[in-house]
């Protein structure tokens, strides 16, 4: 029953004071909705980064072909020139001897200068590959199928073909069975990726370009077809490179293995390609366990930031409430006359602190999770809005993730900061003598 009046009493004078008790909760209030949105921002931001990243594959080992920095500043002014770098068959053959037991190991061989179909062109992004690459590119079919070990051994012309070409290419038709040309080549259609998230963000970096404007043909048709030099114009002058493959997929059984079978991998690269100048070697899980612990400590930087606001709101409450006492001076010598203890007036005072800090946390817990999903909703259609459209991007996304533990500790931690925050208010209300508060005017 005591507990009950103290909280009637309490909240009575709160709401004698309605826009004080609000102007006093305000800063808990936006000291939690900050803690929510800020950690939600953080959140979506992983989470896009890692998912980009597993898409990649976090059992995969990616080596890839690169022109060697002497390459490249070698050849300035000339017009035309050809050279030869990266991965050759050889090391290929290297790897699968001494890596017997990998799940998989995927050569791409990069072929073609342009795809073409009737008066549409673009710049040729054709790889031949094997069946497995499927899996190890972590892809899916949206139609068709992909290509399969009769489409090797028969060095088959098909192509199956990624969600960008397929929509730029065919707007109005099935592709299905229908020619596609790289270069002077034809190729049947035979299959249609789904369409991958890697248009742009870490996973496109890491890749080097979009798989959904890819086209894989069989590698053996590709060798056979284009050979190994492969032709670019680019900037008014023609190049060539002679590449034998462009990239290989090495998928390690488990991902606890994944780092073991870097580092062989790159042994056996090296014997033939010192310093490996011209091969780079890309590891997703170890950019993905990177990725996590910097995005550990990005959001522990942004909860504390906005936990800033959580001690303002709390010395504001402290403020109002020492304020409160002196206001209230008479009030506390009646109440002691008539035999309240300083437990009593302790106990109201932290009351009044519990509700308003109680009150303010859920009011800002519920505007944090309302302001999360309005940031992620709002954001990517900013550029329609009128005068300031042109100024973002289409593309242009704040990925949200509201996540329990940061509201149930922006509120606990809000609750709490008003209680200590009032404990000294309370303590200074309870110590006045009764008759010097009677006599306060």
């Amino acid at each position: 029953m005591f507990l009950i009046e103290i909280i009637k009493l309490g909240l009575s004078n709160l709401l004698r004071h309605k826009l004080r008790s609000f102007l006093t909760a305000l800063g808990i209030i936006l000291g939690v909705a900050a803690v929510i949105a800020m950690v939600s921002i953080g959140e979506g931001g992983k989470r896009t980064a890692l998912e980009q990243l597993e898409r990649l594959g976090a059992k995969n080992i990616i080596l890839r072909s690169q022109k060697p920095p002497e390459s490249a500043s070698g050849n300035q002014g000339r017009q035309s020139f050809t050279s030869r770098f990266g991965l050759e068959r050889t090391d290929l053959k290297l790897l699968q001897e001494n890596l017997p037991n990998a799940t998989a190991i995927v050569p791409l061989k990069e072929v073609g200068g342009q795809i073409l179909r009737d008066e549409r062109r673009r710049t040729s992004q054709t790889f031949g590959t094997i069946p497995e690459f499927l899996d190890a590119a972590r892809l899916t079919m949206a139609r068709g199928r992909y290509l399969t070990q009769a489409d090797i051994d028969n060095r088959s012309p098909v192509a199956v073909i990624g969600h960008e070409v397929a929509k730029t290419m065919f707007p109005f038709d099935d592709p299905l069975d229908q020619t596609i040309r790289v270069d002077a080549k034809s190729f049947r259609i035979i299959g249609i990726l789904s369409p991958i998230g890697l248009s742009g963000g870490a996973g496109a970096g890491l890749v080097g370009r979009d798989l959904n404007q890819d086209v894989h043909i069989p590698i053996t048709a590709a060798e056979e077809i284009f050979g190994d030099r492969l032709f670019r114009s680019q900037s008014g002058s023609m190049q060539s490179s002679n590449v034998q493959i462009s990239e290989i997929y090495l998928m390690a059984p488990t991902r606890e293995e994944v780092m073991q079978y870097a580092a062989l991998a790159e042994r056996v690269i090296a014997v033939r390609h010192p310093g490996m100048t011209d091969v780079s070697m890309i590891v997703p899980y170890e950019l993905l366990e990177r990725a996590r612990r910097t995005a550990l400590t990005y959001g522990a930087i942004l909860a504390a930031i906005a936990g800033i606001s959580l001690l303002v709101g709390g010395i504001g409450i402290m403020n109002i409430m020492l304020a409160s006492v002196t206001e209230r001076t008479r009030e506390i010598g009646i109440r002691r006359a008539l035999g309240a203890t300083r437990r009593h007036i302790t106990w109201q005072f932290l009351v009044e602190t519990g509700v308003l800090s109680s009150a303010g946390g859920l009011i800002g817990v519920a505007l944090g999770v309302g302001g999360s999903v309005f940031i992620g909703w709002v954001v990517p259609l900013l550029h329609r809005a009128p005068l300031i459209g042109t100024l973002f991007s289409p593309d242009l996304e704040l990925p949200t993730s509201v996540t329990l533990w940061s509201i149930i500790v922006a509120f606990l931690v809000a609750a709490i900061t008003g209680l200590v925050f009032g404990i000294y208010p309370a303590m200074q209300a309870a110590k006045k003598d009764p008759i010097v508060a009677l006599r306060h005017d």
